[in-house]
């Protein structure tokens, strides 16, 4: 199972669309997760229409028509893997900790926010991943996005993708 991991789109406020490389990994994909700050409903309509499954949840700058579509939290179980999605975590200190107390059931947390990309394990062993964003960089050198897959009901081949800078 191929999964491809955002957040932080921002759309039409940060770019236009979606990168073309993104759009191409939405294709590849099994499952596609979001994880908040989509801004406009456009992409969730678009990304529901060319995603085998989508998973996504609401992030601070989404607006009632998002939030009315979208949990919080999402969960769900991939091929054995646990899976949960929520926009923000909090500070990067204690970040660990928290997400050990708060998801004690998943075996992966995906998280956006703070645009920075982010792939550690918790003491638990919850393995706690952020894309960072493809389409706003703020800090980062580039925009990215995460790829992984799933493979006899474990988490496997996570990689980090940077996306070229626009000119």
């Amino acid at each position: 199972m191929r999964l491809l991991l955002i957040a932080d789109t921002h759309l039409p406020l940060r770019a236009k669309a979606l990168p073309g490389q993104v759009w191409r990994e939405v294709e590849a994909a099994d499952v596609v997760v979001h994880a908040g700050d989509w801004v406009e409903a456009a992409l969730l309509d678009e990304l529901e229409a060319r995603s085998e499954r989508l998973i996504g949840v609401y992030g601070n700058n989404d607006g009632a028509d998002l939030r009315a579509r979208l949990p919080e939290i999402a969960r769900a179980d991939l091929d054995g893997v646990r899976l949960a999605v929520i926009h923000e975590t909090g500070g990067k200190q204690g970040r660990e900790r928290r997400c050990d107390e708060l998801f004690p059931d998943a075996d992966v947390l995906v998280f956006g926010h703070s645009h920075i990309p982010w792939d550690t394990v918790t003491p638990n062993g919850l393995r706690l991943l952020n894309p960072g964003s493809p389409t706003d960089r703020r800090r980062q050198p580039f925009c990215t996005y995460q790829t992984a897959e799933i493979r006899d009901g474990e988490l496997s081949d996570v990689a980090l993708h940077e996306l070229p800078l626009r000119r």
